[in-house]
């Protein structure tokens, strides 16, 4: 989406009734299977990373992609602490010993755009590291194009309400207490910090040829089926179904400046 394209529309996304999410989730995970034997059979890399704040869904939209895919050619990484080495080495090491081999998919549930925003928010790496990041980013990101790896960038961006809400619900829910962190404790009264670092993030890191994505993510159910539609309009996939590859422009778009100042992206 261009700059001079219809900006998106700062109003909440329709409902999705249960059986017609259920019924467009199957058929979108029937697309995903046509791409995982178009990229397995073409020796094709792919590369997708998900950032957002605390609690904007990425762990479920990242479920209903790989839910069906092959387990052996697709992989999640979700990188811990960094150990004492890492921090004694390269930013990009330990990020590059997770990227994708051919006929593989891996989806990164936050990346080393980690330093762009919970380290610089939370104090974790010193202003240095984060501007040598930030100037080096894009040229890591480059080599691994050039590579032959398409590289996908998706921001889920929640309003503050909704964020807080669903905080409040992870912590009641004995099922998601894996989830809860002491981030989280944090990341409410962060908020303006973490709008300023992610502002920057997109203003430095976003370009025409790695574009940031930005997802719509308080409809959780919108958020899931419009990136996977997304996802399958930027790929080059023969068997693809071209009408269900159309996401919905109010809920993915890319990333521009005039979004952020009319509040299309949560301020």
């Amino acid at each position: 989406m261009s700059k001079k394209s219809k900006k998106p529309a700062n109003t909440k996304n329709a409902i999705v009734e249960p059986e017609d999410y259920k019924s467009a989730l199957h058929d979108l995970q029937i697309e995903l299977v046509k791409l995982q034997r178009h990229l397995i059979k073409n020796d094709l890399r792919i590369l997708i990373l998900f950032e957002g704040r605390d609690a904007s869904g990425k762990d479920g939209v990242i479920k209903r992609i790989t839910e069906h895919l092959s387990p052996r050619d697709t992989r999640v990484v979700a990188l811990g602490k960094p150990s004492n080495r890492d921090t004694h080495s390269w930013y990009f090491q330990r990020y590059a010993a997770q990227l994708p081999a051919t006929g593989e998919m891996v989806l990164m549930n936050r990346s080393w755009y980690n330093r762009a925003g919970v380290e610089r928010v939370m104090g974790f790496c010193p202003k240095t590291e984060h501007e040598e990041f930030m100037q080096s980013v894009l040229p890591f990101e480059r080599l691994l194009v050039n590579s032959g790896t398409q590289v996908f960038k998706y921001y889920l961006d929640i309003s503050k309400l909704e964020q807080k809400s669903r905080l409040e619900a992870r912590r009641d829910d004995p099922l998601k207490q894996w989830k809860v962190s002491p981030i989280d404790k944090t990341a409410l009264r962060h908020w303006d910090d973490y709008s300023t670092a992610r502002n920057e993030m997109f203003a430095r890191t976003h370009s025409d040829d790695l574009p940031w994505h930005v997802v719509r993510a308080d409809d959780k159910k919108q958020a899931r089926l419009n990136v996977i539609r997304h996802l399958m309009s930027r790929v080059d996939c023969p068997e693809k179904d071209k009408h269900l590859a159309k996401a919905d422009p109010e809920t993915v778009f890319d990333y521009a400046k005039e979004h952020v100042q009319s509040g299309a992206i949560a301020p």
